[in-house]
């Protein structure tokens, strides 16, 4: 029994309308609310029994455009600058129409998709100056390749024994990572799930730029050094989820390099910054790590998903995930021939075709507009900064590094008062920014990462954050 469609004209014609029905969506998202509750009366919806029989696809489309469309998180919205989201654009998503209609397992073997996914590794070596035997994966986010980055680590300062004997292997070794304090969660979760545990992750005090102190951190590499502790590996933080700080990469590479231990950078928005010649100096330092991952589906604006793990030696991290298989031959001729495979460079082996959403988003816009549109959410960020600065009842909480910018209500019970406005602006509809606390403070986070994003929605944002506010709390502290 086929599964294709038994009348093709009429089903031309209804993808036709569900393609316009997208486009008419990303074209019109400004007379939409940035994000609206999914309302009760249609939570039965999603309680169905799954059918039986076949439905018709106009019908199942119209319940999309009922139940699903009108309720997501709202990321595509210049509104919207809540978690560091990018926006998608119409080229990505027709680009993700094609990978679908390919459906390509991209996880190996001899074909044009794997030789494209090798291309973008070549261009993406040269933005970090990485050498020619880098390596590099297609995952489904940062988590995933901070992940990965912590996994070859462990395992080229473990070597091959941790594969087959795992930790238990090495009783007379504890080893140690770092981090900054404002390092994202899932650094301690990639070393959880590595087996050394999350208290293996000593994080390091930040400085009052919020970057990791780079003082802190070589006193602690010497104090567990003496306490028996084997140091292997420093996280350096490029855009931090709080505020958006860069660490000192280059203070922190010159201290892996003294102490011999790995450099890995967490750079999930902020790595792309390299394609910006005005935002690139703060990244200086990027190019001497040993891994680097980031996301094209946050500042490059590829739709989601679209992770990436970049290895300085291809050699070491194809050590560290490759299996032999029956089924996995490798030959020099035919469709199984190609080989090193992607599967070879991660722990997936069906893998989606990511790579092709990335290179179209990259040859329709280029690397100079790209940039320039990651500069361009930086100098919004200074202009909300100034926006806040102008009104009393507002204040910054950090400073603006990149393009988060923290501020909150100023009103007695500021924690509490603020923490409701978030509520009632996301319910208002018309911005969406998200949260965070620093130093004990609850503050309103603006993450300006979507292309669509201008003026007039920052000033949409502070007016009815003081609008709120002062319905909250009309009397200043």
């Amino acid at each position: 029994m086929t599964l294709d469609p038994t009348d093709w004209t009429t089903f031309r014609q209804q993808a036709h309308v569900m393609l316009d029905d997208m486009l008419d969506y990303q074209q019109h998202l400004r007379q939409r609310p940035t994000w609206q509750p999914l309302p009760s009366a249609k939570h039965p919806f999603f309680h169905q029994a799954a059918p039986q029989d076949p439905q018709d696809l106009s019908q199942v489309h119209q319940e999309f455009l009922d139940y699903i469309l009108p309720y997501t998180i709202g990321n595509p919205h210049p509104g919207f600058m809540g978690w560091v989201h990018g926006g998608g654009t119409p080229v990505g998503m027709l680009a993700e129409m094609l990978a679908g209609g390919l459906n390509v397992n991209a996880g190996g073997r001899h074909q044009a998709p794997i030789q494209l996914e090798r291309q973008l590794l070549s261009w993406i070596r040269q933005w970090f100056e990485f050498p020619p035997q880098a390596s590099g994966l297609f995952v489904t986010g940062t988590s995933m390749a901070n992940l990965i980055g912590v996994w070859v680590a462990q395992r080229a300062r473990l070597g091959p024994s941790l594969r087959t004997q795992g930790l238990a292997g090495q009783t007379q070794r504890t080893l140690v990572a770092y981090a900054s304090a404002g390092a994202h969660g899932c650094i301690a979760q990639a070393l959880d799930l590595s087996g050394l545990g999350t208290q293996a992750l000593h994080l390091i005090p930040l400085n009052d730029q919020f970057q990791m102190d780079c003082g802190a951190l070589r006193a602690r590499i010497k104090a567990d050094r003496a306490a028996g502790l084997e140091p292997f590996l420093v996280v350096g933080t490029a855009g931090s989820v709080d505020v958006g700080a860069v660490d000192d990469l280059t203070e922190v590479a010159a201290i892996c390099a003294e102490e011999g231990l790995w450099f890995h950078v967490d750079g999930a928005f902020g790595a792309l910054g390299c394609l910006s010649p005005q935002l690139a100096p703060r990244f200086r330092g990027m190019q001497r790590a040993d891994s680097i991952a980031f996301d094209f589906h946050k500042w490059g604006q590829v739709p989601y998903d679209a992770g990436f793990i970049l290895v300085r030696e291809d050699t070491l991290q194809r050590q560290t995930f490759a299996t032999p298989a029956a089924y996995l031959r490798r030959d020099t001729r035919g469709a199984a021939a190609g080989s090193p495979w992607p599967c070879d460079y991660g722990p997936d082996l069906s893998r989606g075709f990511r790579a092709l959403k990335t290179w179209f988003t990259l040859k329709v816009y280029g690397t100079r507009a790209l940039g320039e549109m990651m500069a361009n959410t930086c100098a919004l960020a200074q202009q909300l900064g100034a926006l806040i600065s102008a009104q009393p009842r507002l204040e910054l909480l950090a400073p603006i590094a990149l393009n988060i910018v923290c501020f909150r209500f100023r009103c007695p019970d500021p924690n509490t008062v603020n923490a409701q406005l978030l509520i009632e602006l996301h319910e208002s509809g018309l911005a969406l920014p998200s949260s965070t606390t620093l130093k004990g403070q609850f503050a309103l986070r603006a993450a300006i990462v979507n292309h669509r994003t201008t003026l007039q929605d920052l000033e949409i944002l502070v007016a009815a954050v003081h609008r709120l506010g002062m319905k909250l709390a009309p009397e200043p502290d």
